[in-house]
């Protein structure tokens, strides 16, 4: 039940249904494309005549297109109909801590080409003019892909709903505006949103690969930090800043290292990767001393571990202990039909995830609930880019607002 706010409403007009039946026409060719009007009908449920008005209104529109005639028993072949996604792209940029990714997709979120990294410059004027070039290079490069139709950018930090990064402790920023200068420099659209955020909207707007389920789901990604990203229905949950969804600077221990947040015994305290690497080598895993990884990686310690290296299966056994007690905490707060799990941590999950069970299971709340889903997303899937596209590709599928 949904309360009608007296204060923010939008009244049915006499299109309205029309408009509501337009938009479920267009997710159902999103979906089941290729697909013929017959066979939309019957999806809808409505006469064919009906479907025919819907999608000459999606063809005036641009948005679809007839392709190739499809097979039939008897009659006329019918025409197949096609989400419009020639000639258009979408640029994802992703900006972590240590490396800023640039990539283009077309409307589906399908890459059309390479990803192309550089290291992350701290000084948000610099970066700026980096993604800016390497975005000016790509289109010109590759013609082909066609018209840019909006710049997506997933960032670390916290991100106010205007698109200003509030404050990001991985990167060090405060109260930094990359949507304005960046918008400026490209000439075209530009959505910032917080990395997380984006991922989870990658994925339950996704049409390939695992289907999306209904209800609330979460995105947990571990990597320089943890963040966490939670949609309801395939609407992001925001809070009244743009804040929820913070489990990462959830305390799991009052007294545990400091956090990059300025608490101690965060969740990212314990998870992230030089949180992973501070307690492998051995040195103080509170922030700024855990930066300070020697020559030790991530990777060195999955692979170690891989190899059956006593030192490093222990420490991914307990960051597999610690990210399930994590994960029992944003079960307990919003209990979510399919949790996904991205970063590094995803390549040894088969050696994470017997503890990560555990520390889940020591939840007697937890258990009484019933299973979650927990799926791990790889990183050669570049969930923070598909994400960064769907923030712009998205918006033209989502359902009308009425009331």
């Amino acid at each position: 039940m949904r309360r009608i706010d007296p204060t923010a409403f939008r009244i049915a007009r006499r299109g309205t249904s029309r408009e509501i039946n337009r938009q479920i026409a267009l997710n159902l060719i999103r979906s089941k494309q290729p697909v013929s009007r017959a066979d939309l009908a019957r999806l809808m449920g409505v006469r064919r005549g009906v479907v025919s008005r819907l999608v000459d209104e999606l063809l005036e529109a641009g948005l679809i297109f007839e392709g190739a005639k499809g097979e039939s028993r008897r009659g006329r072949k019918p025409m197949h109909l096609h989400l419009e996604t020639r000639r258009r792209c979408v640029v994802a940029v992703d900006v972590s801590a240590s490396q800023t990714a640039v990539t283009a997709t077309d409307l589906l979120g399908t890459p059309l080409l390479d990803v192309t990294t550089f290291p992350t410059r701290r000084r948000p004027r610099l970066l700026i003019k980096d993604v800016a070039g390497a975005i000016s290079r790509m289109l010109a490069d590759h013609p082909a892909i066609g018209e840019c139709v909006g710049v997506g950018v997933s960032v670390s930090g916290l991100v106010d709903p205007t698109g200003r990064i509030k404050f990001s402790p991985t990167l060090g920023w405060r109260e930094v505006d990359l949507l304005e200068p960046l918008k400026a420099a490209t000439r075209r659209p530009v959505v910032v949103e917080n990395s997380t955020k984006a991922c989870v909207l990658g994925q339950v707007w996704a049409v390939r690969g695992d289907a999306p389920v209904d209800g609330p789901v979460a995105f947990v990604n571990v990597s320089d930090g943890v963040g966490v990203g939670i949609a309801v229905d395939g609407k992001l949950l925001r809070g009244s800043h743009n804040a929820a969804g913070e489990f990462g600077h959830v305390p799991l221990n009052m007294y545990g290292p400091r956090c990059s947040c300025g608490q101690r015994g965060c969740l990212e305290a314990y998870v992230s990767k030089r949180a992973i690497i501070a307690r492998y080598r051995g040195t103080d895993p509170s922030w700024p001393a855990s930066t300070e990884t020697g020559s030790v990686t991530i990777e060195h310690i999955m692979a170690r571990g891989r190899a059956g290296e006593g030192q490093a299966l222990e420490t991914l056994r307990e960051t597999g202990h610690f990210l399930g007690r994590g994960l029992a905490t944003i079960i307990k707060a919003v209990d979510p039909r399919r949790i996904y799990l991205g970063g590094e941590i995803t390549s040894v999950w088969d050696l994470v995830a017997p503890t990560l069970q555990e520390g889940l299971h020591e939840d007697e709340v937890v258990r009484e609930t019933g299973e979650t889903e927990i799926l791990t997303v790889p990183l050669a899937e570049h969930p923070r880019l598909r994400g960064a596209a769907a923030l712009i590709s998205t918006p033209a599928f989502a359902a009308p607002v009425v009331s």
